[in-house]
């Protein structure tokens, strides 16, 4: 029985292990397409357009969405050899061409900036973060942390990684990647079997009572890993919850368990 227990102790401490490498089943190509920004219940928020390519710094990921004179832009650079590595991030949000609030981190240097207006004044902000190359991800980079880590995530895997986060001040949090089980998802017409994880920021009992982070949702298809859906904040933890839909059509539902999977 002991000695039951101790494997049994020793398996749970290496389900939560920190991820120290991510490491590409294989390498990201040029991608375009048109996702739609959603609320939580499926309304139309705005239209998206999704551009990836291939540079000498590494694989850039550029995600536009506008509506009724309101610009939102994503710009990521990740590197994906020797292992997946997060390098740039940016969100930029303009209204009538005036930019409301910007966030900005470089992962090499570990400087991260933020701008926003505040009752009409710019407000600034500016660190220099602790960033651990490899596992710190900020936006659309969790998806791509996801589909990586996807293999060791469904059988079982807890990948702690860190966050990168605007409040609107830059800071840094621990999260718990995790599989939450197989869905159904509903957007287009189509009914699509996904994959769906979990990011769970990891925030210090006293500080909850302060701080409130919502959990990120991400949904791939089943592999060759791809993004399906993103459910979380908008860009601060203070923010509405939003929806991307990587297929833009009507009408756009909540996903469900399959009732034959859960967590595998």
């Amino acid at each position: 029985m002991r000695r039951t227990c101790i494997a049994a102790l020793g398996f749970a401490l290496l389900a939560t292990m920190p991820t120290r490498a991510i490491e590409w089943t294989h390498l990201e190509t040029a991608v375009r397409g048109y996702p739609v920004m959603r609320d939580v219940n499926g309304r139309r928020i705005a239209d998206g357009n999704f551009v990836q390519w291939i540079a000498k710094d590494g694989l850039h990921v550029q995600i536009t969405y506008t509506a009724r004179g309101k610009s939102m832009e994503e710009t990521v650079v990740l590197q994906q050899r020797p292992e997946l590595a997060q390098r740039a991030w940016r969100w930029r949000e303009t209204v009538n061409g005036k930019t409301i609030r910007s966030f900005e981190l470089n992962f090499v240097s570990g400087a991260a900036t933020a701008s926003k207006v505040e009752k009409g004044e710019t407000q600034r902000w500016s660190e220099t973060l602790d960033v651990e190359p490899g596992r710190t991800f900020a936006g659309f980079g969790f998806s791509m942390a996801a589909k990586a880590l996807r293999d060791r995530l469904v059988k079982g895997e807890t990948a702690e990684l860190v966050a990168v986060g605007f409040t609107p001040s830059p800071k840094t949090v621990k999260v718990a990647l995790s599989f939450a089980g197989r869905d159904t998802v509903r957007m287009s017409g189509r009914t699509i079997q996904a994959d769906h994880f979990v990011v769970h920021p990891q925030i210090p009992a006293i500080a909850k009572l302060f701080v409130k982070v919502p959990d990120a949702h991400i949904w791939l298809t089943p592999p060759p890993a791809g993004f399906l859906r993103f459910e979380g904040p908008l860009a601060e933890p203070s923010d509405a919850l939003i929806r991307i839909d990587l297929l833009p059509g009507e009408p756009s539902e909540a996903a469900t368990p399959v009732a034959t999977s859960g967590k595998r």
